[in-house]
C-alpha cells in the first residue's frame, strides 16, 4: 500500500469517526451555550441511545427487517425516547441546581452519569450485546480505496442531522431564543421568553443527537457495551473544546478535526493505535494552552 492509499483510507476513517464525535459534541456545546453546564452525563446518553435503538430494532425486525429501514426507524424512536429522557434528567437533576455554585451542578452531572451507566450495567450484567443489524458488505471501489455503503450512509445521516440542527438554531423562533438565552438569560425572562421551555428543548435536541450517534455506532460496529459512552463522551468534549465550546459550527468542525487527527495520528512513528487517546488529549492540552476559546469560540465578557 503506497502513501496515497494510506492517506485516502485514513481520510475516510477519520471522517466516519469524526461524524460520531461531532454529533455527540453538539449536545455538549448546546447545553453549555444555553445553561453554562458541562453535562458529563452526555456520553452516557449516547450509550443509552445505542441500547434503545437495539431494543426497538429487536421489536421491529420481524416486521421491517434488520436492514436500513429497520435501523432508520429504530434510530428515530431512540432519538425521541432519549430526547425525553434528557428533558426528565434536566428537570429532576439540573433545574433545581441552576442557582447553585457550578461545582455543585458539575457533581450532579457526574452522579447522573454513574446512575445511567450502572443501570445499564445491572441490566446487561456487563456483557457486550450484539446489535443485530444486517447491512451486507457492499460498497464502492475507487482504485485501491473501498468505501462501504455503511460508511456513506452513516456520514450522510450525520451530515443531514447537523445541517438540520444548524437550520433550526438559525431559522426558527426556538433557535433564536436559544441564542438570546446564551447571551442574557435574565433579560430574556423580562422579554417574556419561556426560558425553562427553551432549556428543555435544548436538552431534548442534544440528547436526541447523542441517541442517533449511539444507534448508528451500534449498527456500524455491531455491538454495544455499558461503558461505551465514557470515552466517546470525553472525546466529544475534547472536540467541543477544540472547535470552541458553545459554538455549534465549532462542535461540528472540532469533531471532524479530532476524528482526522486520531486517524492520521495512528500512522505517525511511535504513536500507533495504542497511543491514539494520548495523542488526542495531548492535542486538547495544546489547544487550551495556545487557543483557550477554541477555533471558533469567542471569549465571554462578564457583566457587572
Amino acid at each position: 500500500m503506497n502513501l496515497f492509499d494510506i492517506f485516502t483510507h485514513q481520510l475516510v476513517n477519520g471522517i466516519v469517526l469524526g461524524s460520531f464525535y461531532a454529533l455527540v459534541a453538539l449536545g455538549y456545546t448546546m447545553v453549555f451555550g444555553v445553561v453554562k453546564l458541562l453535562n458529563f452525563a452526555h456520553g452516557d446518553l449516547y450509550m443509552v441511545g445505542g441500547f434503545a435503538g437495539f431494543l426497538i430494532l429487536s421489536v421491529l425486525a420481524p416486521f421491517l427487517g434488520a436492514g436500513w429501514l429497520g435501523v432508520a426507524i429504530s434510530m428515530l424512536f431512540a432519538m425521541l425516547a432519549v430526547g425525553f429522557l434528557g428533558v426528565v434528567i434536566q428537570r429532576v437533576a439540573y433545574a433545581p441546581m441552576l442557582a447553585a455554585p457550578r461545582l455543585s451542578i458539575l457533581i450532579t452531572a457526574l452522579a447522573v452519569s454513574l446512575v445511567l451507566q450502572n443501570a445499564v450495567l445491572a441490566m446487561t450484567k456487563g456483557q457486550y450485546q450484539p446489535f443485530g443489524a444486517s447491512f451486507g458488505f457492499g460498497g464502492v471501489n475507487l482504485g485501491n480505496l473501498f468505501i462501504s455503503y455503511n460508511q456513506m450512509v452513516l456520514v450522510g445521516t450525520a451530515g443531514v442531522l447537523m445541517l438540520a440542527l444548524e437550520l433550526f438554531v438559525t431559522r426558527t423562533q426556538y433557535g433564536r431564543a436559544m441564542r438570546a438565552i446564551s447571551v442574557d438569560k435574565d433579560m430574556c425572562r423580562l422579554m417574556g421568553i419561556n426560558v425553562n421551555a427553551v432549556i428543555a428543548v435544548t436538552f431534548f435536541l442534544g440528547s436526541a443527537l447523542a441517541a442517533a450517534a449511539g444507534t448508528m455506532a451500534g449498527a456500524y460496529y455491531g455491538s454495544l457495551w455499558y461503558f461505551m459512552g465514557f470515552l466517546i463522551g470525553l472525546k466529544a468534549f475534547t472536540a467541543a473544546v477544540i472547535g470552541g465550546i458553545g459554538s455549534i459550527p465549532g462542535a461540528m468542525l472540532g469533531g471532524l478535526i479530532l476524528g482526522l487527527l486520531e486517524s492520521f495520528g495512528t500512522q505517525l512513528p511511535g504513536v500507533g493505535s495504542g497511543w491514539k487517546d494520548v495523542f488526542s488529549f495531548s492535542v486538547l492540552i495544546l489547544v487550551l494552552v495556545f487557543k483557550p476559546t477554541g477555533l471558533l469560540g469567542k471569549p465571554e465578557q462578564e457583566r457587572m
